[in-house]
């Protein structure tokens, strides 16, 4: 059965995006840039939401403008990736990607029931909605090292514990960490 991965990157204080919404601290060096070209090239579908969706339409036309090699390739790879879009506004998408017809359960859990490999999960109102129901496989934060203060959270308020089992760690450079965890029993 394939896995539901929710994958972000983090600031130290738990925050995916500043109090004004601002992502622009957790840009990429090169190395993390080529690992997260590897983590797409390892995906079967991703997820998104409308705010996710709409910030990686730069992707779906990248190839065309004067880019570096390695963000060719990743236009590349996300362009082909399959997407299923959430939104309660958007009335098309663009691409290889579908409006969501079906609750997030619904959708995720035939999706987890098709072969192929991982569905990632990104952003934090559709990951919110998969938290809920407990479809997250697994957990992969980069955590890089600045502190906002506020903002929105990579984890929402959680109703019940939920144990982790940490599986990977890696530094890139100086800056950021990342952690991958998995769901381990909540008898513990």
């Amino acid at each position: 059965m394939r896995r539901l991965i929710y994958s972000m990157t983090v600031s130290l204080d738990g925050f995916i995006a500043g109090p004004d919404g601002t992502i622009d601290w957790s840009v990429p060096d090169e190395e993390l840039f080529r690992f997260h070209t590897e983590r797409v090239r390892e995906t079967g579908v991703q997820l998104c939401g409308r705010r996710l969706y709409e910030a990686m339409l730069y992707w779906e036309n990248a190839q065309e403008t004067s880019l570096p090699e390695e963000h060719v390739e990743f236009a590349q790879l996300w362009k082909a990736l399959p997407k299923v879009v959430f939104s309660r506004t958007l009335e098309s998408v663009v691409g290889n990607a579908r409006l969501a017809t079906d609750g997030v359960g619904e959708e995720v859990a035939r999706l987890k029931a098709q072969p192929g490999k991982d569905i990632a999960v990104g952003g934090a109102g559709l990951a919110r909605a998969c938290i809920e129901v407990g479809l997250i496989d697994e957990w992969r934060l980069f955590v890089s090292p600045v502190l906002l203060g506020g903002g929105t959270a990579y984890v929402p308020p959680l109703n019940e514990l939920v144990n982790l089992e940490l599986v990977e760690t890696r530094t890139f450079g100086a800056r950021v960490v990342y952690l991958r965890y998995r769901p381990v029993s909540n008898d513990l």
